[in-house]
């Protein structure tokens, strides 16, 4: 088989990232550039510090991927870049340097949406995965589950209508006084914690009439907030293990129980978990029992593949660049794209 080679950028939000892939499944070079401890003074991220970031950065990784690759770029075949959703000024660093690259060298343009990248990070995780298959993809902007029919074939059955799961862990870790990202910080004090300490609340039911895949984190983080609120005003001594492994258990809880229903509504035997939040080990952890018992062959990445990385996005570009799904000179960023869109 020829071997085809994809380079790909992604730089939706605070990682500058470049990978070269190799036939859609094998990676050859992974490089990610964290701005993590420039954000973490500022509690988050700051796009205009990103943006700049991503300037310095992004020829740099180039640099490096290809020659970790044994590449050059000569040798490559496609660009595959991240144009949405995303920080618009960091997705725009991106998709400049992919139209110039692809002019430069004649080469196919493919933008891909950020969010099938973390889908299609299982595929490289995970050689014998195929679909079809039911994905939740949980991260720091974004709730969804999405039926993925085929390679270029994507439903999306259902997403948050207010607050993503990773926002409403960056949110609570925040006013807990964890750094930034508060996430991880929040698992980890978690396995301390009994997550049945306190009762907070599960957004399960939906109105008559609504999508019933839809998720809602809202009201979790305000009965949260206001826990912490009233002990504080009650001078009262707050478990911050109990708390964070309570309220983990309840966006857990959510979101197992609505994918579990989706896989089984749709007919599919597997499922696949993507984006930051699949790093969770509750979630990954109660997944793997749920899904067991009810004979779900379960999938999600490695940690570095479930950040934000280069190499998710040269993944999905590998199969619209076999589906002919190119982009022109014109591709512009579009920070509210949506999952299905092109």
């Amino acid at each position: 088989m020829t071997q085809s080679l994809t380079l790909a950028l992604e730089t939706s939000c605070d990682e500058t990232s470049a990978a070269v892939v190799a036939n859609g499944r094998t990676i050859l070079a992974n490089i990610i550039s964290s701005q993590v401890p420039t954000h973490q003074k500022f509690g988050g991220v700051v796009p205009e510090i990103a943006s700049r970031k991503h300037i310095e950065n992004v020829i740099p990784v180039i640099e490096q991927a290809l020659s970790e690759a044994g590449t050059t770029l000569a040798d490559i075949d496609a660009i595959g870049v991240t144009y949405g959703p995303g920080l618009v000024g960091a997705l725009l660093v991106g998709v400049a340097t992919a139209k110039t690259l692809a002019f430069a060298l004649n080469k196919p343009l493919i933008g891909v949406n950020h969010l099938e990248g973390h889908i299609f990070a299982n595929f490289l995780a995970h050689k014998e995965l195929q679909p079809p298959f039911v994905a939740l993809v949980v991260s720091g902007g974004h709730t969804s589950l999405i039926h993925l029919k085929d390679y270029n074939e994507l439903v999306l059955l259902g997403q948050t209508r207010d607050d993503a799961a990773g926002e409403a862990f960056d949110k609570i870790a925040r006013v807990m006084n964890f750094p930034y990202p508060g996430g991880p910080h929040i698992d980890n004090a978690a396995k301390q914690g009994n997550p049945q300490a306190i009762a907070f609340p599960r957004a399960f039911a939906v109105q008559e009439g609504e999508n019933k895949f839809a998720f809602s984190f809202s009201g979790l983080k305000s009965a949260v907030l206001n826990y912490l609120n009233s002990a504080k005003q009650r001078e009262e001594t707050v478990s911050i293990p109990d708390v964070a492994a309570s309220f983990q258990a309840a966006v857990v809880d959510v979101l197992v129980m609505k994918t579990i229903m989706a896989a089984e509504q749709v007919g599919v035997d597997q499922i696949v978990l993507a984006g930051g939040v699949a790093a969770n080990s509750s979630l990954q952890t109660e997944m793997t029992a749920r899904t067991t018992e009810r004979g779900f062959k379960l999938f999600y990445p490695p940690a570095v593949l479930c950040t934000d990385n280069a190499a998710m996005i040269a993944c999905r570009a590998y199969y619209q660049y076999l589906a002919k799904d190119f982009a022109d000179l014109h591709l512009n960023a579009v920070p509210s794209l949506k999952l299905g869109c092109r």
